[in-house]
Order: structure tokens, then sequence, then C-alpha cells
């Protein structure tokens, strides 16, 4: 019996889930909203963590990474729409097993379900390709060669750096700091082109490394 702990903040869709994949005989969902998510797991102890990536709140991310922590032996499955590069870049440098689109059929769902469970990473075919060897470049990548420790930082920049480090999306990130989106990712930019980083990943892979040698 794989145990799976659906975290989805629209009911409607969380509880359609819920029934169509209890009805395997293999698979027990439990669903919840984010909220919830200390009570969903430590109820449950789940072999697989099913989270939307386009949560409210923007903290799907950080809730990948919670649960990871807390349940080192949960395998974590992102579905989403269509995810966009950059966050596919982010779930997977920190962890997540798989994806699924979410007009993906019952079939497609169910069986990654089962794979991830079964300790396979999985990627739906319109998402195959270099992804994962491209993500093992970037993590060793270490930007220009510019001497970033001489770059001069806003306070708000280095705030955004820091939440970036986090595991925090824009949409959270803007939340955090009261500021819209579109001033998050102008931020973004500013700081690559400080650093001679070329993506959101570098950054935070920077920021880790700067606090490291702190």
């Amino acid at each position: 019996m794989v145990t799976v702990a659906l975290i989805e903040d629209n009911r409607l869709v969380r509880e359609a889930l819920t029934t169509l994949l209890n009805r395997s005989s293999d698979i027990r969902v439990i669903g919840g909203d984010p909220e919830r998510l200390n009570s969903i797991l430590r109820g449950i102890d789940p072999d697989v963590v099913l989270l939307d990536l386009g949560l409210e709140n923007g903290d799907s991310l950080r809730l990948a990474k919670k649960a990871m922590r807390d349940f080192p032996h949960a395998r974590v499955i992102v579905m989403d729409l269509l995810p966009a590069h950059e966050d596919l870049s982010e779930f997977v440098t920190v962890g997540v097993s798989g994806f699924i689109l979410k007009d993906a059929s019952l079939e497609v769902v169910v069986g990654t379900i089962r794979a991830v469970a079964a300790g396979l990473k999985v990627l739906p075919d319109e998402m195959t390709g270099t992804l994962f060897s491209e993500i093992a470049r970037e993590s060793i990548s270490k930007g220009g060669s510019q001497d970033q420790e001489s770059v001069r930082m806003t306070p708000r920049e280095r705030e955004v750096i820091d939440l970036i480090a986090e595991g925090m999306s824009n949409k959270a990130i803007g939340k955090e700091l009261h500021i819209s989106i579109h001033t998050v990712k102008s931020h973004l930019r500013n700081i690559m082109e400080k650093l001679a980083l070329h993506s959101r990943l570098q950054v935070a892979i920077y920021a880790h490394e700067r606090d490291d040698a702190s």
C-alpha cells in the first residue's frame, strides 16, 4: 500500500483527486490544504507527498523541502498545469522525485505515484531531455569570473538573495517584503547582473556558498 499525502488548496480539485486515487487498491490518499501540512504528514507518515506547485501562498518549494526534511523516506511529486523551466530547476535541485501535469490522465497520475514510491525519478514526456544533467551542470557552476565578494548589494537585494536561498518563490518573496512580483523580478535581474550569474538557481547556490564561507 502506497500512502499519499495530497497538498492542494483548491478544495474541489483536492476532494475529486482524493476520491479517484483511492479507487486504486494499492493507494491510500489523505488530502488537505497547505495550512494543515504538519498534522496531515504526522497523521499518516506518507510514502509520497503529492504537492500542488501553484499554491496561492506561493509556498510550494518551502513545503516540499519541509516534507523531505521531516520525512526523509517520503518522496515528493509536484503537479502543475505547465511548470516554468525555472520552477522545474528549483524543485529538481532540492530533491523532488517527480512531476505530473494537471491535464494528465488518471492512469498517468497513478503510474507516476507507483513509480516514484518504488524509487524512480519521473518527468512527463513533455519535460524529458537534458533537464537533470542541466541541473547538475548548473549546481557546480560558480558563475562568471567577477569577484563576487566585492559586489555591493542594496539592503533590499540582500533580502531577496536570502529569501531565494530559503527556497521562496517570487510570489512568496513579494508577499514577505510587501512588494510586487514585478519588483522582485527587477531586483533579481539586478542581482544576477551584479554577480555575473545567469539563473535564479545560481543565485541560490551563491547564497549558500556565501553563508558556508562566513
